[in-house]
């Protein structure tokens, strides 16, 4: 964006710092999984002067290799940040995972950051740009996010640069494609010995100019004569895209006069437009040549985000209360203002313990003073059902006071040491033992409450059981740190089936979950099949005779019951009723009768699910003024329930669900066809904004235990989902035989 000179303002092995805000720019790299934001993250630190020649930090690693699960993975499973410095700015690159079932790390890029590039790769079809980002880039339209658009990948090239910029421009441009344009075009070299020719350099639009990268360093020189009127005819839709966003309302009709405009007052207004979020340039971008320094078109994107993105100074003032919920005045990006940070991850190193990175909004963060901490969670309880996140779950207050450690900015494995983290800044803090993601950081007399993102509810249930003695004893602590870390993940003890279930996003999520709670807690845990809530209930009224009679040395037992069952209608749970006349059975005798019968109930009939919806009546009984017991009355009553029901069928009820699925409106079809191949029943669907249908059906819950992983299938990714129980039915016959003859 100009020609001027390009100053790295970082080192291999400093970290870049900032002592004002203006001179900070969060930036989060969002896109489809495999599009090469972690590869884009390396080649800028390297350009930046970050890493060494070999593009390596000072321990022989890379900026990304921090992980051992994403090494194995060879894919980011969660949040990373690299600080650069370029041109005065000091620069946080967030670097998110690009796969629907780490939706919760992106959530916390995209409330760390200030603006985002949108990364898109060329080797993937043109479809899966959709599928995976439209509705992230509304997202952010509707906050105001500034956004760019960078195309990767352009030496494996399966769509042309041209190609893919106009479905970006489509995709996200829909109200004004021109307001999504590229500012360079590709230069490609001759073609190599596997049929594709890689991008050297890029014709630069505004300047006219050609950027060479042929050697690994960025270099001008003067336009290919073969290019020219391609390259003016981009840059004349170009020049036409910024004036009409200028806030210069005579620009155009000089230009439209004929008026040539000036390459400096096309870049100015370039940036306020791109600051505005009105204008999302598209640019290209590729890693350093083997011995290079810069990669293609890095520099022009460090430009970009230093000159174009705005600083946190821009970003409009955060609504804050105090933990009793008393709204207190918005803060504003201010260092002298009140301290108000937010845990945006929690890390668990094993070194030095658990590590918070936090996002400054107002205030200065210092080491080793005592602040407040204070939380509600983060869990969004609204669904799909409502269009957007309503808001955090309805979760307890947790607060406390706890003392900061050190402050650190982290680069691969190592952490650097800072003085400070100024407002608008990101940096690690250690040993916050409170914190939780998404946990307001604030001053200790003054305690203030921000209100945090929101995550869509984990919905993909994984049954554990611990693997041994040992790792029973240890189960309970690390599945709290797991949560902890990741909030995205949810623990339940399921009161029906006793099962430990970890609630996730997706399959990978589940395997990651697994990984870590293994490899840095140290506990192997087994995964079970999932358990869903059967009951059990009588078809029909019967009768039933308990008679517990035995006699040995000493007391004997002695007790004899009589029941009448009846069916209730559902929701009823058991009732028990007493019509003993004449003390056939002794007062304090009918209780435990009570007591063996809802044990009974409780353990079930048929299949060992809990009985539900009867009425037991206790009509008449014995009982033996010696050998009679509360325990043999209990094991009658059990006895006289079993007996009634041999004699009537015993239905099998299975819990259904409310559930709401928000879709494009071209999925609407293969998702009610879906549903009712689940034995569902499509109860409507409602408008839930442009272009998006939200089906609402109710469904046996047995049907859509992986619906979580089955509707991204149907979906392309697109779709999702909530779900409330809504009763219990009875289950189809031959699906109860089923679970008959497994139990």
């Amino acid at each position: 964006m100009g020609d001027r000179a390009k100053t790295p303002a970082g080192a291999a092995g400093r970290a870049p710092t900032a002592d004002r805000p203006s001179d900070i720019r969060n930036v989060v790299l969002v896109g489809h999984s495999g599009s090469g934001k972690t590869t884009l993250v390396e080649a800028l630190a390297q350009t930046a002067g970050a890493l060494n020649r070999a593009g390596r930090v000072e321990d022989g690693g890379t900026v990304s290799d921090h992980d051992e699960i994403e090494r194995r993975r060879h894919r980011s499973v969660q949040l990373s940040l690299v600080p650069v410095g370029w041109d005065g700015c000091k620069i946080n690159l967030i670097d998110t995972p690009g796969y629907a079932d780490f939706v919760g790390e992106l959530r916390a890029g995209l409330r760390a950051a200030d603006a985002a590039l949108f990364v898109v790769s060329a080797a993937q079809e043109a479809d899966a740009v959709a599928a995976s980002t439209r509705a992230l880039w509304e997202e952010c339209a509707a906050v105001g996010m500034p956004r760019a658009v960078v195309v990767t990948h352009l030496d494996t090239a399966r769509t042309g640069f041209t190609e893919l910029t106009g479905v970006c421009a489509g995709l996200f441009g829909r109200d004004d494609p021109d307001a999504v344009l590229p500012l360079h075009l590709p230069v490609y070299g001759p073609e190599g010995s596997d049929g594709h020719a890689p991008a050297t350099g890029l014709a630069d639009l505004l300047s006219e100019r050609t950027l060479d990268y042929s050697t690994g360093a960025r270099r001008e020189r003067p336009p290919d004569e073969d290019r020219r009127e391609l390259v003016a005819e981009a840059r004349a839709r170009l020049i036409e895209g910024i004036i009409a966003e200028s806030e210069d309302e005579t620009l155009m009709d000089r230009y439209l006069g004929g008026e040539p405009i000036a390459p400096e007052t096309l870049v100015a207004d370039l940036e306020k437009a791109v600051a505005r979020g009105v204008f999302h340039p598209v640019l290209a971008a590729a890693p350093a040549a083997d011995g290079g320094t810069q990669g293609l078109g890095t520099v022009e994107l460090l430009d970009l985000i230093a000159r174009g993105f705005p600083s946190p100074l821009e970003h409009g003032p955060r609504a804050v209360t105090t933990p009793g919920g008393q709204p207190r005045p918005p803060v504003v990006c201010d260092p002298e203002g009140p301290l108000v940070a937010e845990v945006v991850k929690t890390a668990a190193d094993p070194y030095v313990g658990r590590i918070s990175l936090v996002r400054v909004f107002s205030g200065t963060l210092r080491p080793d003073e005592t602040v407040h901490v204070a939380g509600h969670g983060l869990m969004d309880t609204a669904g799909p059902g409502t269009g957007t996140d309503a808001g955090p779950g309805e979760q307890d207050l947790h607060e406390a006071d706890d003392r900061i450690g050190g402050l650190t900015s982290p680069f691969g494995k190592q952490q650097r040491p800072v003085a400070h983290g100024v407002a608008g800044d990101l940096a690690c803090v250690a040993r916050l033992g409170h914190a939780e993601t998404g946990d307001t950081v604030s001053a200790k007399d003054d305690p203030l409450l921000m209100e945090p993102w929101t995550l869509p509810e984990p919905l993909l249930p994984l049954a554990v059981r611990a693997h041994g003695k040992a790792d029973e004893d240890r189960l309970s602590q690390g599945l709290a740190r797991l949560v902890a870390e990741d909030p995205a993940l949810r623990l339940e003890q399921n009161p029906d089936t006793r099962q430990m279930v970890l609630w996730c996003l997706g399959e990978a999520h589940q395997d990651v979950a697994l990984e870590r709670l293994r490899e840095r807690h140290g506990v192997r845990v087994d995964a079970v099949p999932y358990e869903v809530a059967l009951r059990e209930t009588f078809g029909g009224s019967s009768s039933g005779r308990g008679r517990h009679v035995k006699q040995s040395g000493g007391h004997g037992q002695y007790a004899v019951c009589e029941i009448d069952v009846e069916p209730l209608p559902p929701g009823s749970g058991v009732e028990f009723v007493d019509k003993v006349v004449g003390g056939a059975v002794p007062r304090p005798f009918v209780t435990s009768v009570e007591k063996g019968v809802r044990a009974q109930a409780a353990r079930g009939i048929a299949t060992g699910h809990p009985l539900v919806d009867v009425r037991v009546t206790l009509r008449d009984g014995k009982a033996h003024s010696v050998d009679s017991s509360d325990a043999a009355f209990q094991t009658a009553g059990a006895l006289a329930l079993r007996e009634a029901a041999a004699g009537v069928p015993v239905h099998l009820l299975e819990p259904v669900d409310e559930v709401g699925v928000l879709v494009p409106d071209e999925y609407v079809g293969p998702v009610m066809s879906d549903l009712s191949g689940r034995r569902g029943r499509v109860v409507g669907t409602d408008r839930a904004g442009p272009g998006r249908t939200l089906v609402r059906a109710e469904v046996p819950e047995t049907e859509i235990v992986r619906y979580a992983v089955d509707l991204r299938s149907v979906s392309h990714g697109t779709g999702r989902f909530d779900r409330t129980y809504a009763r219990h039915e009875p289950m189809p016959p031959h699906l109860a035989e089923k679970v008959r003859q497994q139990a």
